[in-house]
Formats: C-alpha cells, sequence, structure tokens
C-alpha cells in the first residue's frame, strides 16, 4: 500500500450542532474564528474569515445525541502557532471564565482540554519543536503529564488580541468501535502511518513524520455502535492533500471499490467524500496552492 503523501494535513472539521448561534459564540466570538460564508443553517469558519475554512458548523435542532460507547469525535484539536498564542488562547478562556477539563503535557506537544457548547471534545495545543520529540522502538514518545500552566502563562506576553492566522486543525482524535479496524482503513486502505501503537486502548496514525494527525482510541468501549445518522457531532473531517496526490487518491480509491461522491462546500472544491468503518465521513481536498 503506498504512503499518503508527507505533506498530507488535517484540512478541516464539519459538525452538526443543534444550536447554531451557541455553536458559533464558541468558536467565533470566544475562540475567534471568523465568518467565511453561511446560510440560514450553517456556517464556516476561519481565522482569516477566507478560504480556506477550518471548521464548519450546520445546524440540525432535530439531531440526537450520539449513544452511549458509539463511535464519533473525541475531541478536534486547534493548533496554535506556538506556545505564546496556546497561552494567550487559555487567558481568554480564563478571563471568560470558560470551564477548562484539563491540561496535559504529552511531551510532543502541551494542551488545553474542554467541550463547546454541545459537548464536543476540543483540544487547544501547540507543537514543541521537533528536535525534542523522540522515538522508542520505532515509535513517537507521547505521554499525559500534568501541564506547567503557571510556566504556560508566564509565555502569554499580553492579552489576546485575537486569533493568530496561522492556526489550524492540527489533528482529530475519534472514538473508534475497533482499532484493527480502524486500522485497516486508514492505514491499508488510505495510506496513512502508525506513529505510535503502545498506548493503552489507542492507535495513532500521522502522514510523514509528524506525532499524529488521528488519533483512534476504544476508551467508551470496544464493539460499541457505529455513528448513526441524525445523530450531533461529527459528520466528517477534512485532509488536504497536495493535487498530484489527491488525483491518485481518487483512482486508489476508485481502484479500492470505494463510493467517494465529489461535492463542494463553500467554494471549496472538488471534495471527494467517503466514510470509515464507524460511518464517519473522511474528505480529501487539494491543498490550496
Amino acid at each position: 500500500m503506498k504512503s499518503i503523501s508527507p505533506d498530507a494535513g488535517i484540512a478541516y472539521i464539519r459538525l452538526s450542532v443543534n444550536d447554531l448561534k451557541k455553536s458559533e459564540a464558541f468558536y467565533g466570538a470566544l475562540l475567534g474564528f471568523r465568518e467565511v460564508a453561511r446560510t440560514d443553517s450553517e456556517v464556516a469558519l476561519s481565522p482569516t474569515g477566507q478560504l480556506p475554512f477550518h471548521i464548519h458548523l450546520k445546524e440540525n435542532p432535530e439531531a440526537e445525541r450520539p449513544l452511549r460507547g458509539s463511535a464519533g469525535l473525541f475531541h478536534v484539536a486547534i493548533r496554535f502557532s506556538d506556545r505564546k498564542e496556546l497561552a494567550k488562547a487559555l487567558l481568554r478562556l480564563i478571563e471568560n471564565r470558560y470551564p477548562i477539563q484539563g491540561a496535559s503535557d504529552h511531551a510532543v506537544s502541551e494542551a488545553i482540554y474542554l467541550a463547546d457548547s454541545e459537548g464536543n471534545g476540543v483540544e487547544l495545543y501547540c507543537d514543541r519543536p521537533r528536535s525534542e520529540w523522540h522515538r522508542s522502538n520505532g515509535e513517537i514518545h507521547m505521554v499525559t503529564e500534568p501541564l506547567d500552566v503557571e510556566g504556560l502563562l508566564q509565555a502569554a506576553d499580553g492579552k489576546w488580541d485575537g486569533i493568530h492566522p496561522q492556526t489550524d486543525i492540527g489533528h482529530i482524535h475519534l472514538s473508534v468501535t475497533s482499532l484493527a479496524k480502524a486500522e485497516e482503513f486508514y492505514v491499508k486502505n488510505i495510506g496513512f502511518g502508525v506513529t505510535t501503537r503502545s498506548y493503552p486502548g489507542a492507535l495513532f496514525l500521522a502522514a510523514g513524520d509528524y506525532h499524529h494527525h488521528i488519533g483512534t482510541n476504544v476508551w467508551a468501549g470496544r464493539n460499541g455502535p457505529a455513528r448513526q445518522e441524525n445523530t450531533a457531532g461529527i459528520l466528517a473531517f477534512g485532509v488536504s492533500l497536495p493535487k498530484q496526490e489527491w488525483e491518485a487518491m481518487r483512482q486508489r480509491l476508485s481502484e479500492s471499490g470505494f463510493s467517494y461522491p465529489a461535492t463542494s462546500i463553500f467554494g471549496m472544491e472538488p471534495i471527494l467524500r467517503l466514510h470509515d468503518f464507524d460511518g464517519i465521513g473522511v474528505e480529501f481536498i487539494p491543498a490550496a496552492m
């Protein structure tokens, strides 16, 4: 199986939400993402207010909450350009008294955990320099240790003054029903590489030498239900590919028997859309030149 391009990355997340106004207030007014485009029932957001978008919110007041233990989003990880920007975002949360669920040092990164207005998991993080990443037995060494929050805040260098334009989606972490099936889909069929499989109940995957673009876990239970239609939460996430690799991916999917309707969203096109074994949408889009 050919590996996915080392230049691949996570482009965006698309969420089904019960209350668009509240969700937009979280990602927009609180975190600073700006409107790219909207309709009556959906909005696309990015740090600059220009394409490409990074967050797509689609309102469905009738969407049901996910079943306990079902597949879906564990968290979406918003990546800040450096430690100073993450610290300023943390100050923003503190000043607005927004609940913070956790803070961790992962050796490769520093992270703050919270939930959006609908209960979707959100990670705010920044990477440590790659020179500080360590490998052991072919795996990237990642841990979950307490974060030096005071030390992080000292890096803020002033108050929050809006989201940095280089902020993006660094990775997606999914709750899956089977690590073996997740590996079959994302590694065998798509071409991501395994970066860490020794973390209990989890599997981390990446393009190139990144620590992970996709995290998967079965912490909510194994062999649970797949994502159901008309369920709030993750609809899909986007993977950006160099244009030549995007064309090759389209050919590879066709030869593997996948159905992938091409579509567009708010001017981002063409998008190849398919679903993993758990019903989670995976969309491939050519990277902006």
